[in-house]
């Protein structure tokens, strides 16, 4: 009805109008970010955020080795200030930072306020020491244009769990999803975890087993009210099979998403501890079987999935399957792949082979300030990849109109995300105003 009512006069014909318009559409819409590892400040600890917990995030510290001939032993054996200060030592001021993720620190400095090429770090810490947090946080979600956000939660994390045991305060923009890891993938150690909280499993996840293991999901999502489960699982996933993982799959997740009305996220092929000297760093990637997640697709015709894959080989087979499949969700850009370069080509082949019909991206951050700085370059990205789309069809004859535009933007950002997680009915807004570089409003800057 939209288009079929789309005046001639207000058709887009010009290229330059039309990039202006799917940039202004892009660069304003509210995201909501499916997945990330962030926390509210009322979790304490859990979260991170500041000048130290930016620079020490896994992807710099990988970095750091190959420019720095510290040991990894040496280097976890420091306080965490002096493994930023050699970060930033070796990675911004002896070298250009050209990665993404140096890079990314300097987009966020910049629209903090903070001079990118300072030699020390002793302005960003007087900065961050200065702030109010829940202030901060405000500022933050306003310069990243996120209106919600999906944490990553562990019930099984005894740390964590007490927070949700002691009705910590959940800001509302934050919503829980169970991750289901420990269950799934290191159920030889996780069962004993179970068992230690009084519910009945063996390692060989039995039928008993697995009907505790529902019980313990629904319990916990009683508590959490989750949007979604998630797993993180390797290249050589394989469904069905004769294992605990197909056991639990089927007799326990699979049910609690159906029952939940939620998705159930996969995301697949990364390879754990490739070199365990690095910690989270040390994990690498490898090329996934798709043909696991069409079988669970086929067999489980009213579950919901969402799916990212780490490895670039495995781009177009996720898209070939989601043709086939109407209750699988590609989402995101994930890890290895979430460089511009290749968020580019993986969106512009989403759009060519599925139309809107996809989550284009999620920010995947453990530190609240890399939401600023994951979205201020995935939007540029994601923008220059619409326009080509868009351009193509004025190559066809067919001339969008902005209301067109921005309609699919909001779907991209928000509404593909809302309908898979069945939260249609919570009104979204409709245009956040992304602030420039603090030092443009410096008045804004948030006080103790």
């Amino acid at each position: 009805m939209l288009f079929r009512e789309a005046k001639p006069e207000d058709q887009i014909r010009d290229e330059s109008a039309l990039r202006q318009a799917v940039g202004d559409a892009v660069g304003s819409v509210p995201v909501f970010d499916i997945h990330t590892h962030l926390f509210p400040f009322s979790f304490e600890r859990l979260c991170k955020w500041g000048i130290d917990d930016l620079l020490t995030y896994h992807y710099l510290v990988a970095e750091l080795f190959r420019s720095c001939e510290i040991s990894p032993k040496a280097f976890f054996d420091m306080p965490e200030p002096r493994q930023a200060d050699l970060i930033w030592r070796k990675l911004f001021v002896e070298n250009p930072p050209l990665s993404e993720a140096t890079a990314g620190v300097c987009t966020v400095l910049a629209k903090l306020g903070l001079d990118p090429r300072a030699k020390t770090l002793d302005e960003a810490r007087e900065f961050f020491a200065d702030v109010d947090p829940h202030e901060h946080l405000e500022v933050v979600l306003e310069l990243a244009g996120v209106s919600d956000l999906a944490m990553t939660n562990d019930p099984l994390d005894d740390q964590e769990a007490l927070y949700w045991q002691s009705d910590s305060f959940v800001d509302p923009r934050f919503h829980a999803v169970i991750r289901l890891d420990p269950i799934l993938c290191q159920w030889e150690t996780s069962w004993r975890k179970l068992e230690a909280r009084g519910y009945k499993v063996d390692a060989e996840a039995s039928e008993q087993a697995v009907d505790e293991v529902h019980r313990f999901l629904d319990s916990w999502s009683g508590r959490l009210q989750p949007r979604y489960l998630a797993v993180s699982l390797p290249p050589d996933f394989a469904y069905p099979d004769d294992s605990p993982r197909t056991r639990l799959l089927e007799g326990a997740v699979l049910h609690v998403c159906r029952e939940l009305d939620v998705p159930l996220a996969l995301m697949v092929g990364v390879r754990r501890g490739v070199n365990p000297e690095l910690g989270l760093a040390g994990d690498g990637v490898g090329w996934a079987d798709v043909s696991a997640i069409e079988r669970l697709c086929a067999r489980w015709p009213e579950n919901r999935f969402l799916a990212t894959l780490l490895a670039l080989e495995n781009q177009h087979q996720l898209l070939v399957a989601s043709r086939k499949f109407a209750n699988l969700m590609p989402f995101g850009c994930w890890w290895f792949v979430n460089n511009p370069s290749t968020i580019e080509s993986i969106t512009r082949l989403r759009f060519e082979m599925l139309g809107a019909t996809f989550i284009p991206q999620h920010s995947d951050a453990r530190v609240l300030e890399q939401l600023i700085y994951k979205w201020d370059h995935s939007r540029r990205v994601v923008a220059e990849a619409l326009f080509a789309s868009f351009r193509q069809l004025q190559h066809a004859g067919w001339f969008p109109t902005k209301a067109e535009i921005e309609s699919v933007v909001r779907r991209l950002f928000q509404g593909n995300a809302r309908g898979m997680l069945c939260l249609d009915q919570i009104q979204a807004p409709l245009s956040v105003e992304v602030r420039p570089a603090m030092s443009q409003v410096s008045d804004d800057r948030p006080k103790a």
